[in-house]
């Protein structure tokens, strides 16, 4: 079951409102005392129906959950669709780039609305365990350096985290800053891929890719890292990585 409400994000977009989901499990409403981990995932709108993704296609997430019975609470929010709004919403750090121009990080913010305000209202109207081991973070592109970050400097919120095509060109000597100076339990997992069809459309993501995972070693993550054989910049692509990630997540 998944249900759409509106939400909003005062600090960006003031008074505007963006659809929020949340998957709830099927058994969440035959056992009403039974708690439930919480993922949170980035561009709610292409998570679960494909008519109301950007491009038609979603990672159809309530297929995998359904198919799997997997007790799990799943909440994403849509994205800010204006123009370039989303690389500043889903940036921990302003850059620039010939095609996209001078942009403003505001990752800080949203990551900060996210655990100080969604977060805090999921776990008061759903039955969640609200504790970090059992809150997990998740999205692709933008949304997988966001998940990287929130994984990382948000430690302390999230336990485990899937960074699947995750954007470390837009700054990677800013996020290894970033990543560098942040307090990293031993027990946090992290899971990041990427496909061998996209590995260069960005000249800085190969380097990116090999500097940031010995950077998360050296941190003592445990990580799963690969090469998707085939894959793509897409969220054709990306669904088929779900049933990989959950595993080495251990959801």
């Amino acid at each position: 079951m998944v249900k759409k409400w509106d939400v909003t994000i005062p600090a960006l977009t003031g008074k505007k409102t963006r659809k929020a989901y949340i998957y709830l499990p099927e058994c969440y409403e035959e056992d009403d005392v039974r708690r439930y981990p919480v993922m949170y995932m980035f561009d709610g709108h292409n998570m679960f129906f494909d008519a109301d993704s950007a491009f038609g296609k979603s990672w159809n997430m309530t297929s995998y959950m359904l198919w799997t019975r997997k007790p799990m609470i799943i909440v994403a929010v849509e994205c800010n669709k204006e123009g370039n709004k989303r690389l500043s919403e889903y940036c921990p750090y302003g850059f620039s780039d010939p095609k996209y121009g001078q942009i403003r990080g505001q990752g800080r913010l949203y990551m900060d609305w996210l655990v100080e305000a969604l977060k805090p209202f999921i776990d008061a109207n759903f039955r969640t365990l609200p504790d970090r081991e059992h809150t997990i973070i998740a999205g692709s592109s933008m949304g997988g350096l966001m998940a990287l970050y929130g994984a990382t400097v948000y430690n302390h919120v999230f336990q485990r985290a899937a960074c699947l095509s995750p954007s470390l060109w837009t700054g990677p000597k800013k996020i290894m800053k970033l990543i560098t100076e942040a307090d990293i339990a031993r027990d946090t997992t992290i899971y990041m891929d990427y496909g061998s069809e996209e590995m260069f459309n960005h000249p800085a993501t190969a380097k990116a890719l090999l500097d940031m995972n010995r950077l998360l070693l050296l941190k003592r993550v445990n990580l799963a890292f690969r090469i998707v054989p085939g894959g793509n910049h897409s969220e054709a692509s990306w669904e088929k990585q779900i049933p990989i990630f959950m595993e080495c997540l251990g959801l």
